[in-house]
């Protein structure tokens, strides 16, 4: 029984080992190389075509322990004749020493160096206020850029507020990245918290992040810790499919046999934690999972049917939120071509980066199980980036942001071309290409790119949307923003998009006060903080704080879709962002709210 602890305890400690390795790896930035970096206002030469113009540290190898129980002169287990006190002094040999145990004064494995902010940007906002802001919010939000821009924040090394546990407040972050469709961001954020500082409320947080994840096996580090104070079946039923895992068969039957007669878990619940089970070491289990009669989707039936590539029925994804999707996205066990909803799901809500988008599709058509439907889409895709000539490669975009019977353009469409729209030289094409071709651009930051068009944006008087775009997204003044030229743009797009138009050049103060107003009457949006939120983002703002005005920023965008935006949040947003000096998020959200109304 005690050797039996010693291998446990072994197992333990590599694990325990391998976590803090794991969450130094930085996540993948969707912010392109130079985005932000400032430019001169003259636009560079549009007669040629260019490049696309966007604005590890090392880890130290494990070194090899010995974990075998001690054995003395005569081979006997010498620790079976050790006490507690003794056993206890032993394992203390394989921890950490104190001064390399992390902190929980500040948390996080973004760094300024690593395009996260600084430890202070929270400043002095109080923790619990926070927390409450994280926990209540319904993402995923409207924003794709909203979304990046608090995926940096949750992720970034800052201090942990005074009022609150540096644990709980730990796993808030991780809930929200959960929500938002961030499964690997909240994993990183769990696992920079060493597992004997865990709170109940990080336990259930890592139950859920791991499901996510779809990585059963993530929970065994910190079962026996969560079991000594929680009950939850999520924990009982992990030490059937842990013990599994370790080869211990007979433990993980019993651990199984004591969970269905205590009816910790039922029907499909049960049998999916039986299929875990059943890909343990040396297990001899075949069990096969039906979905008849389910008619919802559970953390837990999501992550056991993901990590045992068990196919969910899309019915079932109708009775949960997109974030769900984009879980799927990134789980690799699953075949390419059952993970195409979810990656574009993903891309739409800035989960997925441009990048990953075209690289998931470059996969998809080289799977031999590729759908059909998807050839031509592939096709396309190839010809927008690699075609004999400009005019090919544009037809080649159209094709693929052309949405059959519907208005405006397929906005993941518009993400898989923003590299290619960027690529492309300035050349002759009608208004609506120049604003798709523009707006494509602004999906995944390449907004110097964009100034190139400027001058025949300037001349195409049908050009409204385009000008719009480079009017809020441009990195500097290079279109007429007259107040003239704003009223006509309101008067020939529509209300909608004019108030969008006149909120983000308000916020980015691209005009001037007289005008603003003027024109913030004229199309019917108040400038005037007359809320809670709007009045707390601004306070926000004026005191500096970077990632307290990007969590108000999502509260403030907690919608669906775009349709319920309203105009006076996008102007209280891309204010708040261009005080702090966050200006070319400010600016990619103004554009993104004039593409998606």
């Amino acid at each position: 029984m005690v050797a039996r602890r010693w291998k446990v305890l072994g197992g333990v400690v590599a694990l325990a080992l391998a976590i803090p390795v794991i969450a130094q790896q930085a996540p993948e930035s969707l912010l392109p190389p130079g985005f932000g970096d400032p430019v001169t206002d003259t636009p560079p030469p549009a007669q040629q075509g260019q490049s696309p113009q966007q604005s590890s540290s090392l880890i130290q190898p494990i070194p090899s322990l010995d974990l075998a129980a001690p054995v003395d002169s005569e081979g006997n287990n010498a620790a079976a004749a050790m006490s507690e006190e003794e056993l206890a002094a032993e394992r203390a040999k394989y921890d950490f020493p104190d001064s390399a145990k992390r902190l929980l004064t500040r948390i996080g494995p973004l760094t300024p160096e690593s395009g996260g902010f600084a430890a202070n940007a929270f400043g002095s906002t109080q923790g619990k206020f926070l927390m409450a802001l994280m926990r209540e919010s319904r993402a995923p939000f409207a924003s794709r850029w909203a979304s990046i821009l608090m995926r940096r924040a949750l992720l970034s090394g800052t201090d942990t507020p005074g009022d609150v546990d540096g644990a709980d407040w730990v796993a808030e972050r991780a809930w929200l990245l959960l929500r938002m469709g961030e499964a690997d961001a909240a994993r990183m954020m769990i696992q920079s918290v060493d597992a004997d500082k865990y709170t109940p409320r990080l336990y259930a947080i890592a139950m859920q992040t791991y499901l996510a994840t779809a990585d059963p096996a993530g929970l065994c580090p910190l079962s026996d810790g969560a079991l000594r104070t929680s009950r939850e079946p999520g924990w009982v039923m992990s030490r059937a499919f842990c013990a599994s895992f370790s080869g211990d068969q007979g433990s993980a039957s019993g651990a199984l046999n004591q969970a269905q007669r205590d009816k910790v878990a039922r029907g499909i619940d049960y049998r999916l934690a039986e299929k875990v089970v059943g890909a343990g070491n040396n297990a001899r289990r075949s069990v096969k999972v039906e979905w008849d009669g389910v008619d919802n989707l559970t953390a837990w039936r999501f992550g056991l049917a993901t990590a045992t590539n068990v196919e969910i029925p899309d019915t079932l994804y109708a009775t949960v939120g997109p974030h769900v999707r984009a879980w799927e996205a990134r789980a690799s066990v699953l075949p390419v071509p059952r993970r195409r909803v979810g990656v574009e799901t993903a891309a739409r809500l800035g989960v997925f980066s441009s990048a990953a988008l075209v690289d998931y599709y470059s996969e998809l058509a080289g799977d031999a199980a590729s759908p059909a439907d998807f050839q031509d889409r592939a096709d396309a895709l190839r010809t927008a980036y690699s075609g004999a000539n400009p005019s090919d490669r544009l037809d080649a975009m159209r094709t693929i942001w052309t949405v059959d019977s519907a208005a405006g353009a397929d906005y993941v469409g518009l993400i898989a071309v923003a590299r290619a729209a960027a690529a492309l030289p300035v050349m002759q094409a009608s208004s609506e290409d120049m604003a798709h071709l523009i707006a494509a651009m602004l999906t995944a930051g390449y907004d110097r790119s964009a100034i190139r068009w400027s001058n025949a944006v300037s001349g195409d008087s049908n050009a409204q949307d385009a000008w719009a775009l480079l009017a809020v997204g441009a990195p500097s003044n290079v279109v007429d923003m007259s107040a003239n030229r704003v009223s006509a743009y309101v008067t020939a797009a529509g209300p909608r998009k004019g108030q969008m138009l006149v909120a983000g050049l308000a916020a980015l103060n691209r005009l001037s006060a007289a005008d603003a107003g003027q024109a913030a009457q004229s199309a019917g949006v108040s400038l005037a903080a007359q809320s809670r939120w709007s009045r707390a983002i601004g306070a926000a703002a004026r005191r500096g704080e970077r990632a307290t005005v990007a969590i108000l920023a999502g509260v403030g965008l907690q919608v669906a879709d775009w349709s319920k935006v309203p105009p006076e949040h996008v102007f209280h947003i891309v204010a708040a962002l261009h005080r702090v000096g966050l200006d070319p998020e400010a600016r990619m959200i103004a554009a993104e709210a004039i593409t998606r109304s």
